[in-house]
C-alpha cells in the first residue's frame, strides 16, 4: 500500500491524537526535570520531594516512557512499522517506573495520590498498551511498513 488515500480515517484519527496525548507527559517530564517553579506549585510539597527521591535508573524508565511514546506516535504518523519497537520501549519504561513507585519507593504513594491522581494513572497504562497493540494491529494490516 503506497499512498494515504487507502488509509482509514480512524489511522490519521488515533495516529494525531496519540502524539498530542503524549505531548503532554513529555512536557510534564520537561517541566518537571528542569524544575520549573511555575508548574510545581500545583504539587504538594511532599510529591515534589516523592519526584525529587527517584533514583537516577528510574528517571532513565521514565525518559524511556515519554519519550519512547513520543517517537512512537511521529513513527506511527510516517507509517513506519518502528512505531511497535518505540510503543513498547515506552511501555516498559512505564513498567520499570511503575514498579519502582509502587512497590520500592521509599514514599508510600497511597499517602500522596488521590483518587484523581490514581485514575490518571490508569489511563495512562490504558493508553500506553491500546497505542502499543494499535500499532501492531496497524503493522498487520500492512497500514505502517
Amino acid at each position: 500500500m503506497s499512498g494515504t488515500a487507502k488509509l482509514p480515517l480512524h489511522f490519521w484519527i488515533v495516529s494525531g491524537l496519540s502524539l498530542v496525548w503524549n505531548a503532554f507527559g513529555a512536557v510534564d517530564y520537561v517541566l518537571t526535570q528542569f524544575h520549573n517553579e511555575a508548574y510545581l506549585q500545583q504539587f504538594t510539597p511532599e510529591q515534589r520531594a516523592h519526584f525529587d527521591s527517584f533514583p537516577a535508573w528510574m528517571e532513565a524508565a521514565w525518559a524511556l516512557g515519554v519519550w519512547g511514546a513520543i517517537a512512537g506516535s511521529l513513527l506511527l504518523l510516517l507509517r513506519n512499522k518502528h512505531a511497535v519497537t518505540a510503543f513498547a520501549v515506552s511501555l516498559a519504561g512505564l513498567a520499570v517506573s511503575t514498579v519502582w513507585q509502587v512497590a520500592f519507593s521509599a514514599t508510600r504513594l497511597s499517602e500522596l495520590f488521590t483518587t484523581a491522581n490514581w485514575i490518571m494513572f490508569a489511563v495512562i497504562w490504558i493508553g500506553a498498551v491500546a497505542l502499543l497493540y494499535y500499532a501492531w494491529r496497524q503493522g498487520q494490516a500492512g497500514r505502517i511498513h
